[in-house]
This record gives structure tokens, C-alpha cells and sequence, in this order.
């Protein structure tokens, strides 16, 4: 079978193509067209189709990660959005939480909500923490509320009463008598969104998921006609922010669940590279031309957090939008290949602005005259300007020199080289920084894990950033630089369905828990029509928490029936998994659990192993050069032996300084550091020792 994958990211659009019969696997990278993402997605369908020398209608699945919805949240291009929500909570949305991200900046901007004020509208109802009517639902205010709605020209509506997530009847009943009124409006339900407290984050998310829904359905049936045009009539699979595959159908009804769509097919990629050679702890570094994202994954599965945020200011954590919906643990700066570079202050600065891909950098000849961090690396020697996406799209060196001279070089009165270096160094400590967050602070020893780079400049910092953090191996998959594409082909279709029930384990009966269970699998089957495929394969897990904690941390319960003592189980789980993650727990104290998730899979059989047919531009097979680079372990510029991957097979190791070029990457070894190509095809390098990259 042919399946074909693309991603769709902020500077470029990644595809892979691949023959699960043969194994063999075609890549593409193409500038993405932010203004209408589909051109970009058919223009490179219709390339790589052209390479491999097949049609559209021979491909039998095509699998999607896109930043549609993220980037509509961001650049506030959803839609005319308005909120119901119960009399005397007008007001969450704008209020937030009292937390502030900088403690001590006094002019610290707050996430901007994704409507106003006067676009919230109060109706009269109540209903307790436990479910029940303290007031019944007050018609004459949902009338009222309807009236403002219409008045207003609404396209898109959410609902988010006050514990709705613990009895829906009086959401369901103001959806139903709205679209009696206007059938042509968008409604989204937190009862159906979000089922969970914590009332700012759930209508948030709610709010979010009705601003996005409009846009993201015509994008989607936009893409669905277009590609039906070219012949194609099978399955359209949509990558999800937990890590399992959608159908179009779903996606329009739960748009939030895709707006971590593309570093959740990443770290996928990065759980099967683990497992191909024969790690279970896994750092995970992706670095594309926008934003570089890492993330993690343990005892082989990637980590799930309950909720994640859009939108940071300076991606200070706490400052974006949250969204309480499952999403794979990542966390993310702006520092990517397009990040522009600043001398501020006397200082070297990156991002958190970047060029995109329109204009783009410098080099890229595109218009674009800031400095970026890709600029940087042209400089360095790091990218050759005439190999750049295999050729297919040159490098303008001496635009790099001139803008890196002027935004760093002379307002510092250093050297041009010494300006590059300092970009390239700026950049990798704030990733370092990242990485410790994701790594050290979540109980996470760097020292017995492996770093998975990727994406188009992940490997160019991934040796330098794994050798100060103590990491002992980076492997740079093959096919990294579309690596979100390639991680897309290893996903599962997968629905996972939540509701907040808080239980004291002691004191919860297994019946209880067994009920909760069978409400989940109930709503979850009235989904699972449009997940498609096979058997399904249920899997149980909760947020659990000490009792009197704030925050949860994840716990899978144990599978079969839920029968006698599985609530004592459940508390065991817990109290192991406290224990992995903090180095302690107390076996004595009580166990709160607060969110109930209960995951439907439909099992995918592996796509086996990728062995690379094509390229973007083709021959580079056997490229071997020496050109001048900067390494200032040896004293600045030096020259330094360029490999091309497949040659480096043949070869069977090289020692650094060195430069490994894929078409779709290029990999930097650092000097008296070993790069081999493992026998499943990766490229391996090991870290010699930790130290400073001065």
C-alpha cells in the first residue's frame, strides 16, 4: 500500500510518500503559503507523485498534521465568536487566573481572550459540583441571550455553564433551542469540548474550539475537494495533539484537538526511532524554521499532559491561552531556523520573531533583509548555499554575510564570524534552557536518555545542545528534516473521551468507578462511527493527586474489568507513578482522583521500515568535500570533511569536526565526537563528553 503524509509547518510544508510493500520512501520540502495552506499542500502532492512516478489515486491513505488551527488562534482570524454562560460568571474569561507569569513585572501583558465582554451573555440556571438543579434553566433568559446572540451576528457560539461538566442537561437544552432559532450558527458545548473543572480553563477551551470550528471546517472540505478532483476517494486522517489520527468528520466537531497537530507526529517519530535502537528514554528535539519543541518519552510512550497553552507571550509558561484537552508533553520556544537575530542593549538576541517563510530569511533571496538564525548558520559554514533542500532551493551566501554584519557585526564591532557564532551559540542556550525544563525539572535524567533530532535545523544544534546538557548519544533519523511527516505514517487512529469525577480512592466504591467508566464508553461509541477502521482497543487512564494537592499527575489503570479492589489498584498505580516521577511517595496518605479518560485506538499494523527512494532535488549520493566552517573548539574557521549521509554507510563512521548532508537536513558532528549510521539506518553520534561549547 502507498500512503502519503505532509505537514504542514510555519516556514515549510514536509511530505513523505511511502510503499509499505517495498519500503521505499520519497521526501519533499516546499515553502508553505500561510495565506491559503492547501496550495502548498496539492503543489507538493503533485511533486513528489511526479518523483515516485504514481497518481493520487493509487495512494490508499493520506495523513495530515497541519497549523490551521493554531495559527487561526494566533493571528485572531477565527470566528465572530459570542459565549453563554451562567448568570455571575460573565467574567472568567477576561478575569483568567490571579497567577501571573513574571511575578515581578509590573506591565506584563495578559493572554488577550479570544472575545469581548460584551460578546458574553448571562442566562439564568444552576447547577451544583455533584449534578444536581440548584435552579432550573430560566427560558426567558436563554430567549434573552438568543436575541443578543442573533443581534450580534454570531457565526460561532459557545456554551460553558458552571459544573456542566457534571450534569450537560442545561447546556444541551440552550444548543437545542439556538439552532431552533438560528440552525445556520456553530455551537460548541464545554460538556462535550472539555468535560472537566476548572472553570477558566474549560470555557477557554470551549471559546477556542467555536472560534476555530467554522475555519477549520472549510479548510478541511477545501482539501477533501481538492484532492477528490485529483482522483483520490479513501481516507483523509487528521494527526490530533494527544497523537492519534482523526477523520475529517471529527475534526469539525473538536477543532481544538488538532492545534498541536504537527510536534505530536514528531514525537511519535521519535518514540519509533527510540525503539528501533533500543532506547526507552527519549529527549525530543524538533527545530523547524519557526519554533524549536521538545518533548519526551517515556518507557517507550510519549508523555501526555492533561492541557497545554496557545499563544504565550515570549513563551513564558502561563502567559498563552489554556486549552484543557490531552496533548503530547511538549514545550516550545521561538528560536527556529527563521528567527531573527538582534544586537540590543550591547547583547545578542534571538527571536522570539521570526522571518517565516514569506519573505523569509536573508539568504533565501525572498525579499527578506533581517538576520536570522539560518543566516547565522550560512555564515558559519554550517549549510552549503548550493545543497540547501537538496539543491532544489539555493542559498544566497553573500545576502547572509551582509545582513548578519549589519544586525550584529557592526553594531558590536565584531567580527562577521564571531557575530554568526554568537547568533548560533544564543540560540542553542535557549534551548538548552528548554531542555532542562523538560528533562531535569520533570524528574528526567539526561545522562540515561537519548536525543531524537529533527526537523529541518534540529541536528545542526542537536550535538552541541546534547553535549551540555550530559545526553551521551544524538540519532538523527533518516528522513529528519520531514521528520512531523514521517512520524504521521507510525500514528493510530485514536478518540479519547474525559469527565472530571472527584473520588477519594479510600473512599470511592469500584462500582462508582465502573460506572464512570461505562458513561465514557457510551459517549465514546457515539463517536466512534466516524473513527473508522477495525476492532477497537480501550485503555483507562486518570489525573490522580494526593488529597489537598493542586495539580494531578497522569496514572494508567490497570486494563480488564473493573471488578473488586480496583479502586486499591488504582491508588497503587498512583502511588508508583508519583514515585517515578518525584523520587518519593507516602503508601499511607489518601489518593484523590479528579479526571477519568477513557482512550478508543483502532490498531494499525506498523508501516515497516523507511528506506530512502528519492530526494528533494535527487544525486546527492557520494557527495564528499572539505569547505571552511566555525568550530571554536579548533580556533574559529577550519576546514572541516563534509559527508553525504549515504556515503558515511559506506565509509562506517566518521570523527568530528564534520558536516553530515541529508537533502532534507544537515547534521554538524562536533570535534573528537563519532558518527556512524546504525544498522537501522539512523545516523548515530556520540557525545564525548560534557563541557562548554566555547
Amino acid at each position: 500500500m502507498i500512503h502519503l503524509a505532509f505537514d504542514i509547518g510555519g516556514t515549510f510544508t514536509d511530505f513523505v510518500l511511502h510503499d509499505e510493500a517495498t519500503g521505499r520512501a520519497w521526501f519533499l520540502k516546499v515553502p508553505s503559503t500561510p495565506r491559503s495552506p492547501e496550495e502548498a499542500v496539492l503543489s507538493g502532492t503533485d511533486a513528489i507523485l511526479r518523483q515516485a512516478g504514481l497518481a493520487l489515486a493509487d495512494v490508499e491513505t493520506v495523513l495530515h498534521a497541519t497549523t490551521v488551527a493554531t495559527n487561526a488562534i494566533i493571528e485572531r482570524k477565527g470566528a465572530h465568536v459570542g459565549l453563554v454562560t451562567t448568570e455571575g460568571f460573565r467574567d472568567v474569561v477576561i478575569i483568567g487566573r490571579q497567577k501571573r507569569y513574571e511575578t515581578y513585572d509590573l506591565y506584563i501583558d495578559k493572554p488577550a481572550p479570544l472575545l469581548r465582554r460584551r460578546h458574553v451573555y448571562e442566562v439564568r440556571e444552576r447547577i451544583s459540583h455533584t449534578g444536581e438543579v440548584l435552579t432550573p434553566i430560566d427560558t426567558a433568559s436563554v430567549d434573552a441571550a438568543i436575541d443578543a446572540l442573533c443581534a450580534a451576528k454570531h457565526d460561532a457560539v459557545a456554551v460553558s455553564l458552571l459544573h456542566s461538566y457534571a450534569n450537560p442537561r442545561h447546556e444541551r437544552a440552550i444548543r437545542d433551542r439556538i439552532l431552533g432559532r438560528a440552525p445556520h450558527v456553530s455551537v460548541s458545548l464545554s460538556s462535550d469540548v472539555s468535560p472537566k473543572f476548572r472553570e477558566y480553563e474549560r470555557t477557554n477551551t470551549t471559546v477556542a474550539n467555536a472560534y476555530i470550528k467554522p475555519l477549520v471546517g472549510r479548510y478541511v472540505e477545501r482539501l477533501q475537494g481538492a484532492l477528490a478532483e485529483r482522483g483520490y476517494r479513501r481516507d483523509l486522517l487528521i494527526m490530533q495533539s494527544s497523537g492519534g489520527l482523526m477523520t475529517p468528520e471529527l475534526v469539525r466537531n473538536h477543532p481544538i484537538r488538532i492545534v498541536e497537530s504537527g510536534p505530536a507526529a514528531g514525537v511519535l517519530m521519535c518514540a519509533g526511532v527510540g525503539r528501533q535502537e533500543g532506547f526507552d528514554q527519549v529527549v525530543t528535539f524538533d527545530m523547524g524554521g519557526t519554533t524549536a519543541k521538545l518533548g519526551a518519552v517515556d518507557d517507550g510512550q510519549p508523555a501526555i499532559a492533561p492541557s497545554f497553552e496557545v499563544d504565550p507571550v515570549r513563551y513564558k509558561k502561563g502567559s498563552g491561552l489554556p486549552i484543557s484537552a490531552p496533548a503530547l508533553e511538549l514545550i516550545e520556544i521561538g528560536a527556529g531556523g527563521g528567527s531573527i537575530v538582534r544586537a540590543e542593549a550591547g547583547m545578542i538576541t534571538v527571536g522570539p520573531q521570526s522571518a517565516g517563510s514569506e519573505p523569509g530569511p536573508a539568504c533565501y533571496g525572498r525579499g527578506g533583509s533581517e538576520a536570522t538564525v539560518t543566516d547565522a548558520n550560512v555564515v558559519l559554514g554550517y549549510l552549503d548555499p548550493g545543497y540547501f533542500n537538496g539543491g532544489a532551493m539555493p542559498l544566497d551566501g553573500a545576502a547572509a554575510k551582509r545582513a548578519v554584519s549589519q544586525a550584529l557585526a557592526e553594531p558590536l564591532g565584531i567580527g562577521v564570524g564571531e557575530a554568526a557564532w554568537g547568533a548560533h551559540l544564543i540560540a542553542t542556550k535557549n534551548m538548552e534552557h528548554a531542555m532542562r525544563l523538560v528533562s531535569v525539572e520533570q524528574g528526567r535524567d539526561p545522562r540515561k536518555c537519548v536525543l531524537v533530532a529533527f526537523g529541518g535545523a534540529g541536528p545542526l544544534h542537536a550535538a552541541r545542545l546534547a553535549r551540555q546538557i550530559g545526553i551521551p548519544t544524538v540519532i538523527v533519523p533518516l528522513g529528519a528534516g520531514v521528520g512531523s511527516a514521517v512520524g504521521l505514517l507510525q500514528a493510530e487512529r485514536r478518540f479519547d473521551v474525559s469527565v472530571t469525577r472527584i473520588l477519594r480512592l479510600d473512599e470511592a466504591s469500584d462500582a462508582t468507578i465502573a460506572a464512570i467508566y461505562a458513561g465514557l464508553q457510551d459517549q465514546a461509541e457515539r463517536e466512534l462511527g466516524h473513527l473508522g477502521g477495525g476492532g477497537i482497543r480501550w485503555s483507562r487512564y486518570a489525573y490522580m493527586r494526593y488529597a489537598g494537592q493542586g495539580f494531578e499527575i497522569q496514572v494508567d489503570l490497570p486494563e480488564g474489568d473493573i471488578g473488586p479492589c480496583y479502586a486499591r489498584r488504582a491508588a497503587a498505580a498512583f502511588h508508583a507513578a508519583y514515585a517515578r516521577k518525584h523520587r518519593w511517595s507516602e503508601t499511607t496518605a489518601a489518593v484523590e482522583a479528579v479526571d477519568w479518560t477513557l482512550v478508543a485506538t483502532v490498531p494499525t499494523a506498523r508501516r515497516g521500515t523507511i528506506r530512502l527512494a528519492g530526494a528533494v532535488a535527487g544525486g546527492g549520493a557520494g557527495r564528499q568535500s572539505v569547505r571552511q566552517a566555525w568550530f571554536p573548539e579548533a580556533g574559529g574557521y577550519v576546514a572541516t570533511q563534509v559527508v553525504d549521509r549515504q556515503a558515511l554507510t559506506e565509509r562506517g563512521g566518521i570523527v568530528g569536526p564534520a558536516i553530515v548532508e541529508d537533502p532534507d537536513c544537515t547534521a554538524i558532528v562536533l570535534p573528537g565526537q563519532t558518527a556512524r549510521i546504525s544498522p537501522a539506518g539512523n545516523l548515530r553520534i556520540e557525545i564525548a563528553s560534557a563541557g562548554g561549547c566555547a
